[in-house]
């Protein structure tokens, strides 16, 4: 074999041995009462970091609250159907994430989901998004690129989500 030809032959399998570059995509909230829909009124804070790593298809959610009025009952995240609209379906596990703090008025969160898994997803949201879980993927980062999600958590305190906050995609540096 000629050089040039083993020297080619070389530098073609150096290039499919790299591994594909994830991107990675950011997106965080301040939890309150006030974006609520409709507003509350509530001492209770927090805040969030959502992180998707398209490459691995993963999802990794921190939470952080304190404060609340009541004890925790859910929490999850919303898809708006566009931006005039104030609410939007539960795309991810309900009627709240996996290990997630219930039944406590302060807490921290963190877990990654393979969003691969039909279990990340609320049944309802793959089902209107194609039936799979890369359809309820792409329909979820969609949203989230388009400033349509939003993380809230509930508590007995009127029960039906007493802080949340729209998550927007934070910059890269």
């Amino acid at each position: 074999m000629r050089r040039s030809t083993r020297f080619a032959l070389l530098a073609s399998l150096a290039i499919m041995a790299v591994p594909a570059e994830a991107a990675i995509f950011i997106y965080e909230a301040s939890l309150t009462g006030s974006q609520e829909s409709p507003p509350v009124t509530t001492s209770g804070t927090g805040f969030t970091t959502v992180t998707y790593d398209d490459v691995l298809h993963t999802l990794r959610i921190e939470v952080t609250f304190s404060d609340l009025i009541g004890a925790t009952t859910a929490s999850h995240i919303h898809i708006r159907p566009d931006a005039l609209t104030p609410t939007g379906g539960v795309a991810t596990q309900v009627p709240f994430f996996v290990a997630f703090p219930i039944g406590v008025m302060e807490g921290t969160y963190d877990n990654t989901f393979d969003l691969t898994l039909l279990s990340s997803w609320n049944p309802a949201f793959v089902t209107d998004n194609g039936g799979t879980a890369a359809g309820a993927e792409s329909a979820f980062i969609a949203g989230l690129n388009n400033s349509l999600g939003y993380l809230n958590v509930h508590s007995t305190f009127l029960g039906s989500g007493k802080i949340g906050g729209n998550l927007e995609a934070v910059p890269e540096p």
